[in-house]
């Protein structure tokens, strides 16, 4: 079964409160200086928070659910500029058996995917 896709949109204040939340201020995620100087294209968003997003999304669908597991490798960035913001889309295809039903997402940014093989696993 095919999910609605959800859009949600990450700008640079997003990466300051998720910094704040989660204690992880690595530079790359607020400095374009320094970001650019390891070789990204500009300031990303933490790769946890972009999971997070695919999880928000997963409830949306599954409103109440016990989320059993969820899962991803970090693929590509997700680069947030400093002005506006940048949108990242999660679509699900999902497929019940044995008392879970298994999700299986699509995150992109800008038409190229930034999380590689992700995955829930939900419980009603």
């Amino acid at each position: 079964m095919s999910l609605p896709t959800r859009t949600f949109t990450i700008t640079r204040a997003d990466l300051a409160a998720y910094a704040a939340a989660s204690g992880d201020h690595n530079p790359i995620h607020q400095d374009e200086t320094v970001a650019r100087s390891v070789g990204l294209p500009g300031v990303i968003a933490h790769g946890m928070y972009t999971m997070a997003l695919a999880a928000r999304a997963v409830s949306e669908w599954f409103p109440g659910a016990e989320v059993v597991s969820l899962g991803c490798k970090f693929t590509n960035p997700v680069v947030v500029p400093a002005e506006g913001g940048v949108d990242i889309e999660v679509a699900g295809e999902a497929e019940a058996g044995d008392g879970v039903t298994t999700v299986r997402l699509t995150v992109t940014c800008a038409g190229q995917k930034v999380l590689g093989m992700p995955k829930a696993v939900v419980r009603a």
